[in-house]
């Protein structure tokens, strides 16, 4: 499909780049967002044929009936991002992630929209017994607000009763890493990498723990995916995103790193804070969408590092670069 789409959360980490990528494909892109991290991001955009600017907080129904007004299509990737922003903000976290999402649901389902894609997330599957690989059927054991917020509105995307041109999609995303316009270095292996470039003691802890990995450019390729698929293929389903090879303990992360800086300082420290741990099987969206990645941990280690070492980022401590 081509026409015009709404990008909630666009000039976020993951909205940045789909942005970009749906403008080059030939969209016009309304990009919405209340620019609590700043707009620098979408400042390469501004000028681009097809490119609209929103600011808005999709807490008010008056804005969400703005943006959606006259769209095609709608993303929304807007949210309390991350289990310790939603812990550090719980009252925000249930307006932005539940009440919220679910407004915008409901006009879009009201209006001539016809494709919602939901940015979800792995961490749903919580904590896995046993060393088996977890599907889109598998049990959710949500162990954060966050994922239990994700969870809640997967399910009522999953199960309500939409009318028959209405096309909605739950998109699990892998943890992100890698360059985005809006950079972010709270994320693990982006953390990893920059303490090792720049000399610093990378703490490791939980170094046993499973989790997929996906590049923030093959992330926004899922959702432009999700656009394009035949509607009857992802109409009221659920997808993980990333590859099935992506799955890392931290310490095969650490292994990664040892092979660009073999001199890191690295040490492991007992540490039960974050209790998921998973592996995640992505077949069904390679199988039924075609969909591949572009990029592999390795390569994003490799970015992170090129542009702190080249010094393109001068103070990569700075909150700007943190969700929290």
């Amino acid at each position: 499909m081509k026409g015009n789409i709404l990008v909630t959360g666009a000039a976020g980490y993951i909205g940045s780049v789909l942005v970009r990528r749906l403008l080059a494909k030939g969209y016009s892109v309304r990009a919405f967002d209340n620019l609590s991290f700043g707009g620098e991001s979408l400042i390469g955009v501004y000028g681009l044929p097809g490119f609209e600017f929103q600011k808005g907080d999709i807490r008010k129904a008056g804005d969400l009936a703005a943006a959606v007004k006259g769209m095609d299509a709608v993303v929304h990737l807007a949210a309390i991002v991350g289990d310790p922003a939603c812990a550090k903000q719980p009252d925000l976290a249930k307006e932005t992630n539940w009440d919220a999402t679910a407004t915008l649901f409901r006009l879009c389902e009201q209006s001539d929209v016809k494709r919602f894609v939901f940015a979800s997330t792995c961490s749903n599957y919580g904590k896995v017994p046993g060393d088996g690989y977890v599907t889109e059927d598998s049990p959710l054991r949500p162990v954060s607000l966050y994922a239990e917020l994700k969870v809640k509105f997967e399910q009522h995307l999953l199960t309500s009763r939409i009318r028959s041109d209405f096309v909605p999609t739950a998109l699990r995303f892998a943890t992100v890493y890698g360059l985005s316009p809006r950079l972010r270095f709270d994320l693990t292996v982006n953390e990893f990498t920059r303490e090792v470039a720049l000399g610093k003691e990378l703490k490791i802890f939980g170094e046993r723990f499973w989790r997929p990995y996906c590049h923030v450019e093959d992330l926004a390729q899922s959702c432009v995916l999700a656009l394009e698929s035949s509607a009857d293929k992802v109409r009221q389903q659920v997808f993980n995103v990333g590859d099935t090879e992506e799955n890392y303990q931290k310490a095969m992360l650490a292994d990664e790193l040892l092979k660009v800086v073999p001199d890191a300082n690295i040490r492991y420290v007992t540490k039960l804070e974050d209790p998921r741990d998973y592996r995640v099987d992505f077949s069904k969206i390679r199988k039924e969408l075609g969909f591949r990645i572009s990029k592999r941990v390795p390569d994003g280690i490799r970015e992170i590092y090129k542009i702190l070492k080249d010094g393109v980022v001068t103070d990569p401590y700075s909150r700007a670069y943190q969700n929290v």
